[in-house]
């Protein structure tokens, strides 16, 4: 099974040897192979749909409905990359620009870096692993995935459907390991690429300490939305309205700040609260829930502090600003839609 835990600096370097191993293997697994692979691991994900999304609601309180697209955005993800395994070529190029080069002929041939180090975060623990899995295996690359920490059995269950699929588990290990463990993997001269996702203070921590590896950085955003007056208002207030509150706003590209061309900033108002409106806020497991729980308590507090910030800040809250329903399961109780206008 592809999935182990370190619970040292020690034991997660054995890893990387272990796959640094196994990296030849890797290279030499012709594409029609690497596609199959990830064919099978496409259609486990279709065939298990429904487990994905429970286990996603159970690990980081992700709304049923959501997590079921997280499960069909992740087949679709690996599909796609199945297809890529058998589109990756090179180039060729005639040399008879000077004469010295007649009748010869250059071929450029892609081929893997080497092993790779990918962390992924806990908004969306299934697809965005297999953003960097998938890619990897289509290329030929072996990998060590450390999913989050707030999801350790969807590390689990994916180590197992990538064995299950046909990838060798010396070619793709997916570990649990403290932060230590896996600042050493980071820093391991056997690993020639690092892609990370979470947050810019760790990325960029981890950028530096990855020394001349190839560094690949998902980072946080801050996502503005520009609504002009010949927009269809009704449209993007409903896409505002999903896009700031899907998974609580727990996503790099949820919108954070909207900003209205003044002559339809009443109207567009109207739109927008009205939707937040219609948001369901309750347990993830409810299949109406649209609003969930944060991922924790200090998530929570967090966004308390915020609110708080933003209110003295001026303007005024023109919904939210308190938490609803009470905790359960260990989760902070979640935050009711937030939407604070400057003008009132």
């Amino acid at each position: 099974m592809a999935f182990l835990e370190a619970r040292n600096a020690q034991e997660a370097l054995a890893i990387a040897a272990k796959v640094a191993a196994g990296a030849p293997k890797a290279a030499r697994m012709p594409a029609h192979a690497r596609a199959k692979v990830l064919e099978a691991l496409a259609a486990s994900i279709r065939a298990e749909r429904e487990s994905w999304a429970k286990l996603l609601v159970e690990e980081v309180a992700k709304p049923l409905k959501d997590a079921r697209r997280e499960a069909d955005r992740a087949a679709f993800t690996v599909s796609w990359s199945a297809g890529e395994a058998l589109r990756l070529g090179g180039s060729w190029m005639p040399l008879d620009a000077e004469p010295s080069g007649e009748n010869r002929y250059c071929f450029v041939r892609r081929v893997s870096r080497g092993p790779g180090i990918f962390i992924s975060p806990f908004n969306f623990p299934l697809n965005l692993s297999l953003h960097k899995v998938a890619p990897a295996i289509a290329a030929g690359v072996p990998f060590v995935l450390k999913g989050p920490p707030q999801a350790p059995k969807c590390a689990r269950k994916l180590g197992e459907a990538l064995s299950a699929a046909g990838w060798p588990d010396d070619c793709g290990i997916v570990v649990s390991c403290p932060n230590d463990a896996a600042e050493a993997l980071v820093k391991d001269e056997r690993f020639a690429t690092l892609s990370f996702t979470g947050s810019a203070g760790v990325g960029w921590k981890l950028k530096t300490a990855a020394g001349r590896k190839h560094v690949v950085l998902e980072l946080g955003g801050a996502a503005c939305v520009v609504v002009g007056a010949d927009a269809d208002l009704a449209f993007a207030a409903a896409r505002c309205a999903a896009g700031g509150f899907a998974y609580s706003g727990q996503t790099c590209i949820s919108v954070q700040r909207i900003l209205v061309e003044d002559s339809v900033y009443e109207e567009f108002k109207t739109l927008l609260l009205a939707n937040i409106d219609e948001l369901k806020v309750g347990e993830p497991s409810a299949e109406a829930t649209d609003v969930g729980p944060l991922i924790d308590e200090n998530a929570a507090k967090r966004v308390s502090e915020w609110v708080a910030e933003a209110v003295a800040g001026g303007g005024k809250l023109l919904r939210g600003g308190e938490r609803k329903g009470t905790r359960s399961s260990g989760r902070s109780s979640p935050w009711s839609p937030c939407v604070r206008s400057p003008r009132g």
